[in-house]
């Protein structure tokens, strides 16, 4: 590109990585965002044990490269994500980076998972703003909506706690991510001109490609959309997702027998599922999770350069011969039903 973004630090960016990513248009904020976004659900416990210090080294190499959005929640860790980008920004010019965390969903326990009221969400974001050492949120998301008993209450409480917010310059622009896509367009649909963003995620990756469907609905909102999570949480790599994992054991069974075959021809299957990820048209920014140097490297290669003849080959066979047989490409309501279910059993 000829010209660097407004995110460009001198001295701080490595400057032909800078001009090799590409820099979108983000939705009607005025941003310009690089097309692969830093997330930091990795930041935590979530995806295994994680060297505080490794972490802080990746936040600060993707950023060198030219990465500009990051994105993170209170849920992550509950507030360790936060924590940890926290100290990683200090370190960082402000200017070189857009930050954007969650509301909405917060403990591990089922009765203090989801709190969408406006009070709760005005605490939220204060601490999300002492966390993350900023004085405003480039961008503030109504995590996970699919899980509020009505979506009345994120139209009624969450939502207008955001505006007044927003006015306070707070926070600059607002969000909604959920996994259902439906429950995202009736969310959307129900607050017309309200949101500036989706977030989508494990709906593009090379098992699921139902954010194809909605990309258009999106757009006719003037929205930005984030599409998160390539790998599926992990499924869709070498190492496989974590125990907590909610895809159906079939799905499970499918992507280890996907990762065995690429082990056997020293592929990383995460590269590929970064590359196929990262193709689709339409989206504004594809953010993965990378709490390590090693998958910043990883991810960054799969956009910067492509794949190897040999990956593309492994690439080839797997969705030809492997990912066919899978019969669930998606796990939506498992997470919902076990939600409702555990809360019942509390309140009985």
């Amino acid at each position: 590109m000829d010209q660097l973004p407004a995110t460009f630090v001198q001295g701080f960016h490595d400057e032909s990585s800078v001009r090799k990513m590409k820099y979108v248009s983000f939705g009607n904020t005025g941003l310009m965002v690089s097309k692969i976004s830093l997330g930091t659900g990795t930041l935590s416990k979530f995806y295994g044990d994680l060297v505080e210090t490794e972490g802080i080294k990746a936040v600060h190499l993707a950023l060198k490269k030219g990465i500009n959005y990051i994105d993170t929640a209170p849920y992550y860790g509950q507030g360790r994500s936060e924590e940890i980008l926290g100290k990683a920004l200090k370190d960082v010019p402000r200017r070189a980076y857009y930050v954007a965390t969650k509301v909405g969903r917060y403990e591990m326990e089922y009765d203090k998972m989801f709190d969408f009221s406006a009070k709760k969400t005005r605490a939220s974001v204060e601490n999300s703003l002492a966390l993350l050492g900023v004085e405003s949120i480039d961008v503030v998301q109504i995590h996970d909506v699919e899980f509020a008993a009505d979506l009345s209450v994120i139209w009624n409480g969450t939502l207008p706690a955001l505006e007044t917010l927003k006015a306070e310059g707070k926070l600059k622009h607002i969000g909604v991510s959920a996994y259902p896509m439906d429950v995202l367009k009736r969310v959307i649909s129900g607050a017309p001109g309200r949101f500036d963003i989706v977030l989508c995620y494990c709906r593009n990756t090379l098992i699921d490609d139902s954010l194809k469907e909605y990309l258009k609905f999106f757009k006719s909102n003037n929205l930005a959309v984030v599409c998160a999570s390539g790998h599926g949480m992990g499924l869709l790599t070498n190492a496989g997702p974590q125990p907590w994992h909610p895809a159906h054991d079939q799905t499970k069974q499918v992507c280890r027998e996907a990762a065995e075959y690429c082990k056997q021809h020293d592929v990383e299957l995460g590269k590929l599922a970064m590359y196929h990820f990262i193709q689709l048209d339409g989206p504004s920014t594809f953010l993965s999770g990378m709490q390590s140097e090693a998958l910043v490297n990883i991810n960054l290669e799969a956009f910067f350069d492509g794949l190897t003849p040999k990956e593309l080959d492994v690439l080839d066979y797997l969705s030809k011969c492997i990912f066919p047989k899978i019969v669930e490409k998606n796990w939506e309501g498992i997470e919902v039903k076990q939600y409702w279910n555990a809360m019942k059993l509390m309140h009985n």
